[in-house]
Formats: C-alpha cells, structure tokens, sequence
C-alpha cells in the first residue's frame, strides 16, 4: 500500500511539485495556465483536507474531511488516471467536440446546445441547492489544481474547468439519453432544411438494427438465500473494454461511503456499493422520450404552431458554433427553434417535430448523488 499525502506541503510522489507557504506567496497573480492565485490558494487549503491513498492495483481510495474534499480528491485522482477521457467527456457532453474533431461534429455541438445552452447551464448550477454547488465546485477545483500541478499536460481544448459543466453532463453513461436524437436528422433540418425519412418506428430517432446482435450490459441480483456465505450478490457485465471506466473508493468524515466504477469525469460512484446497499446499471429501450409533430404556421411574419385550440408562437434564437478546420477555427450561425414541448429536431413529411428528453439537470444530479454516494 502506498499513501499520499494531498496537501500543501507535501507531494510525496512528485518530488519536483513540492511548494512551500512561502513560495506561493509569491505566486503571480495570473500563471501560464490562466490560474489566479487566489484559486491556487484555495486549492492548496482544500488538498489539505485529503489523502489519497492507492491499492496495489492502482485504485485511489480517496478520503476528505468533506463530502466536497472527497469529490475534489476523487477528480484529481481520475485526471492522473486518465485525463484525456475526462476532458473528452466534457468537451463532447458541452457541445464543443467540433472545436477538437472538425465540421463533421459540428451537428453534435448544435444538438448539444438545442437541449441546453451556456447561460442556462449556468442558470441551472446557480439554482441548484448549496450541497451540490459544493460538490460542482469541488469538481472542477480538482481537475484544475491538477492541470496546475501538472504543467506537461496539453488539453485539447478545455484549459479551465468550470463547476457549471456537470449540468450538461448528469447522466451516468457516456453519451446518454441526448445520442438518441439523430445528428441527421438535425444536419437535414438545420442545415438543408429538408425532411428525413420515417424509418420502421415513424419518427427520427436513432434505433438498433434488429438483425444486429444485442449490445448493452446485463446485471443480476442474486439473494442470499442463494449464495454460499448468506450475503446478497450484485454482479454486472457491462460490456465495456477494459479501461472505459475509473475505479475508486471514495469516503468523507460527513458519511460518505462508496466504492465502484465511475465514468470519467463525475463526481458520484456509478455502479458501487457502500456499507449498506449496493446499486448496478444496465441499458434499456424504456420510454424515457416523446416526439411532438407540430402544425407551424407563418402568422403575421412569426413562426406559430397549433396547441389544442390556440395559437403559440415558436422560440426563435440564433447560436453561433465554432469548429476547427486545420489550423483555424472558423464559425458558423444557426437559428434554434423551440416549442413548449422541446426544441425542433428534424422534419418528417415537412412536418416539425419537436424532441422532448427527461432533461432536468438539478433533480438528476441530485438523485444521482444522494441515491449513490
């Protein structure tokens, strides 16, 4: 076993990142990475409140005073495990992917900000209880004092985590919910304005083949009354390669308690157990979304849709998208539409439709985390 100590004064491991009071006292007030030194500073106070302590096999089991210094330990240590796969799970979950892979993303990154635009993330972590605002801060804070403690890191796009991103990140699974809705269908719509074809289900929804062979993760839950020690088992194959997920332990002295696979780049246990119960996740085709046709109309110069007996007039707003091409970043401007229902996502038969997701930032994370941690 070996034990760090995370904290001002000491970094065992990494002897060429040991700093003194003093030496930070002499931080200047902005560094190469963009930091202020009144971040440095609070960083430095909160790695006092954790320790790290890697297994044999690598896994950290991360402790903090705090709930919020556990989830800052446990961002760190999932940045020296592999932060390359958090930053991409952040710069794809935001939207920015076409900012790192090209134009061809750039309908992910339109989708991206049809379900939830930058001001209404930040909206969303301001709204959110002072817990999780704690939890969101602690995230970021510990992704950052890594990539200030580690200065050969070169992200590919994302430079300075903001405790706002998990709101467009709350699903436990890379991708989630949101990669159901086609890119295609909103590239045909937003971009050729033209109609997508209705497949076998009538909508333009991304659908498994099914002739293909069955993909997913299977769990199962096998009670004591079966097992040869009297305890209850969970066990899971979540058909994912070998390094798809982290590995952690992650305790506080408020109570927190779990041990288990987490996605790169959350905050919570995703499939674990503590000293209680133990939870498991699985994929499904439950009904967790709707598709609305709309009747859109031009009336009087403005864009209105039929709702029951009356008339509502269509959201109309503009975004502007970056995405790289070689060696420049170049832009390009789309209108969002939005109906009380959702946002537009492609046109069948010229009709709109509009996509509703069980989209609610805050109660996920919350349910998340207090149901899992």
């Amino acid at each position: 076993m070996k034990k760090r100590i995370f904290g001002l004064l000491v970094f065992i491991v990494f002897a060429a990142l040991i700093f003194t009071a003093c030496k930070f006292a002499t931080v200047p007030v902005r560094t190469s990475r963009g930091f202020s030194s009144e971040e440095i500073a609070r960083w430095e106070k909160q790695a006092e409140a954790v320790t790290i302590t890697r297994d044999n096999w690598g896994i950290p089991h991360v402790n903090g005073k705090t709930d919020a210094d556990a989830v800052f330990g446990m961002l760190y240590a999932q940045s020296e495990d592999d932060f390359p796969r958090v930053e991409r799970n952040y710069y794809w979950a935001i939207g920015r992917l076409a900012e790192v892979e090209g134009e061809g993303a750039i309908y992910s990154y339109l989708r991206a900000r049809l379900y939830m635009t930058t001001d209404e993330a930040k909206a969303a972590y301001k709204s959110a209880p002072e817990w999780l605002r704690k939890l969101c801060d602690a995230y970021a804070d510990g992704i950052n004092f890594y990539l200030y403690t580690h200065p050969e890191v070169k992200p590919k796009l994302l430079t300075h985590f903001e405790p706002w991103y998990p709101m467009f990140f709350s699903e436990g699974s890379i991708g989630g919910d949101i990669e159901s809705v086609s890119t295609k269908g909103i590239k045909a719509f937003y971009g050729k304005d033209q109609s997508i074809a209705a497949n076998n289900f009538s909508d333009g929804l991304n659908h498994s083949d099914r002739y293909e062979e069955p993909r997913g993760s299977n769990g199962f839950a096998i009670a004591g009354a079966h097992t040869k020690s009297g305890n209850a088992m969970l066990l899971i194959n979540p058909h994912t390669s070998f390094y798809f997920r982290g590995e952690s332990q992650v305790t506080s002295d408020e109570g927190l308690n779990a041990y288990g696979a987490t996605t790169w780049g959350q905050f919570f246990i995703y499939q674990g157990f503590n000293e209680n119960t133990g939870w498991m996740h699985t994929s499904t085709h439950v009904d967790f979304m709707d598709d609305f046709v709309e009747d859109v109309k031009k009336v009087n110069g403005k864009l209105m849709y039929k709702y029951g007996d009356e008339m509502r007039e269509v959201k109309v707003s503009e975004v502007t998208l970056k995405y790289k091409d070689g060696d420049q970043v170049k832009e390009k401007t789309f209108p969002m539409y939005h109906t009380h229902h959702g946002p537009v996502t492609h046109k069948i038969d010229g009709k709109w439709i509009s996509t509703k997701l069980n989209w609610d930032t805050v109660n996920a994370l919350t349910i998340i985390y207090k149901n899992k941690a």
